[in-house]
């Protein structure tokens, strides 16, 4: 697989090619987040009182969301000059 990337020696593009990809950590993350939703407005509700539509209820909660994270040693090497380096990822995702 090649990549559209700098050869930190030589400073050549297009020459990049990834040769390895080591999991280096995983782990869990759960955090709190705010989610906020709209009730629907009946049509029933606009007749009820003179024709003016009510507003929406805005109904906010506190919802754990738990995050996969997940560490990637990646080893690229350079076709031109040869040269070799490793670089670390972090890849989010929500669970």
């Amino acid at each position: 697989m090649e990549f559209l990337r700098h050869c930190p020696a030589c400073g050549r593009r297009f020459q990049i090619r990834l040769i390895g990809e080591k999991l280096v950590d995983e782990r869990k993350v759960t955090e709190v987040a705010k989610r906020t939703s709209e009730t629907p407005i009946a049509a029933s509700s606009t007749y009820r009182y003179g024709g003016i539509p009510t507003p929406p209820v805005v109904v906010e909660e506190d919802v754990p969301v738990t995050i996969d994270v997940r560490d990637f040693q990646y080893t690229y090497q350079c076709k031109h000059c040869g040269h070799v380096w490793s670089e670390v990822h972090e890849e989010d995702r929500e669970v």
